[in-house]
């Protein structure tokens, strides 16, 4: 496809001599028109700047940097850069504006170029009257729809045709096309079979994949995938892929597969970030360096601002990757309200052991005649069969009634310790009791090995 915008435009140099507060450069009340760079995610605010810029396809204009032009930093070819710089030329960039022409437009006629820049100024112009006529803060300008910006981005001369499901789609699309490239608008065709689309060519099967933490590869490896707050972490595995003849050959050729398989779940998650793939061991150097050629020659392609490093002596490789928007699991997932994200709920032995401890405090603090208990339903049963000593063992000690309620809606660690004054049932009478044979005396889970029947030492009680 097609790279992305901020790939195209080259980074600007840092400002020498004094550095300003931002208190001094702008002003309460003062009315600016801004683009965002990267949105908001998460708990970072979204990053602004001034500096705005249109992408087209072949080109990305930058009304407010004059000093910014030239060529796409990813065309390497002297004569094709040669050939572009003179396509420029011929264009009447108005005073104060920049244009860079993107790698798209390497192979493209100075015609199709042309009519990109003149849209691209069309809709520059659009934006400028738009916000004249607004009152601040307003959203001026966004960037086209899904479907504009997969043409944009992805549409290459090697596709024979785009499918389109809807009208009210196809239209836009046929368009759009036909405003881009005029010659390829009857690619985009209409879908009107009665199955839907994404079924017909089994998109949805790939969608729901994306979720899953672990891809298979093909020779019977597989790589697991996890995203944290810090870094994305990649683990590549052998799995059954035994069928080379020796251990080298074969972790070489899973390398081979995952870095395939890597470069691709990249660009279908959209990752981004510091990412760190654990690649299987080898002890060849060559064999890394076949790897990291790999893995580099996959990525040429994408859209997004790449720095590769190379694997170190623990087998690991590092990277970054340009976020471009929000990734699909950040997008499409939510936390799970119970494990908050972890993947991890106490077990019915450590939330027990917590809850008698709340019950307990509330014997020492002598403020209610019974405590009702409401845990999950597993929870519940667990107090009430494998911890009923210990139950009994504080009620006879401070002369509480405790209640055990099982709520099949509650899910672990969620409980509720409830104190009622009155009790539904008479109390034991408190007990004289050691010192040191209170609750903080009995099993920890920690620290015992429970045996089949998961039997338990009682607390001593006189």
């Amino acid at each position: 496809g097609a790279a992305d915008p901020e790939e195209d435009i080259r980074p600007r140099r840092a400002p020498r001599g004094r550095s300003y507060k931002i208190q001094e450069v702008i002003k309460v009340r003062q009315i600016m028109l801004v683009q965002v760079v990267k949105e908001e995610r998460g708990n970072k605010g979204a990053a602004l700047t001034t500096y705005r810029s249109l992408a087209g396809r072949y080109c990305v204009l930058m009304p407010n940097t004059a000093r910014g032009g030239g060529i796409s930093r990813k065309i390497t070819s002297a004569e094709d850069r040669k050939k572009l710089k003179e396509i420029a030329a011929e264009f009447e960039v108005p005073k104060g504006m920049g244009i860079i022409i993107r790698t798209a437009g390497s192979q493209r006629t100075r015609a199709e170029i042309k009519r990109d820049y003149e849209y691209l100024l069309r809709q520059w112009q659009d934006v400028r009257d738009l916000t004249l006529k607004s009152i601040a803060p307003t959203l001026i300008y966004e960037e086209g729809s899904l479907i504009k910006r997969s043409i944009r981005d992805l549409y290459t001369k090697d596709i024979d045709e785009v499918l389109v499901e809807g009208d009210e789609g196809y239209r836009e699309a046929k368009e759009y096309m036909r405003m881009l490239m005029p010659s390829h608008a009857k690619n985009v065709k209409l879908y009107k079979e009665t199955v839907p689309l994404f079924s017909r060519y089994q998109v949805e099967n790939y969608l729901a994949a994306m979720f899953n933490p672990t891809v298979q590869l093909k020779s019977g490896g597989y790589i697991v995938i996890g995203v944290t707050e810090a870094l994305v972490a990649i683990d590549v595995n052998s799995g059954r892929s035994t069928r080379e003849g020796s251990i080298e050959e074969t972790a070489l050729k899973t390398n081979l597969e995952a870095a395939d398989e890597v470069a691709r779940q990249l660009r279908l998650r959209d990752l981004a970030g510091l990412i760190v793939i654990d690649f299987i061991d080898m002890d060849e150097r060559r064999n890394n360096a076949a790897v990291e050629k790999r893995m580099k020659d996959r990525l040429s392609t994408d859209r997004a601002r790449i720095q590769i490093g190379r694997i170190s002596a623990f087998g690991l490789m590092e990277m970054s990757r340009q976020r471009l928007r929000p990734g699909m699991i950040e997008a499409s997932t939510a936390p799970c309200p119970h494990c908050h994200g972890t993947g991890l709920i106490r077990s019915n032995n450590s939330l027990a052991l917590s809850i008698l401890r709340e019950v307990e405090e509330e014997g020492i603090r002598k403020r209610a005649a019974e405590v009702k208990v409401v845990a999950p339903v597993t929870v519940a049963n667990f107090i009430i069969n494998d911890k009923r000593d210990h139950l009994i063992a504080i009620e006879a000690r401070y002369g509480l009634s405790v209640l055990i309620e099982a709520d099949p809606t509650l899910v672990s660690p969620e409980h509720r310790v409830e104190r009622l004054k009155t009790a539904s049932r008479p109390a034991p009478a408190p007990m004289a009791v050691r010192a040191e044979s209170g609750f903080a005396g009995m099993d920890d889970p920690r620290e015992i090995e429970e045996d089949a029947m998961g039997s338990e030492a009682a607390p001593i009680v006189e």
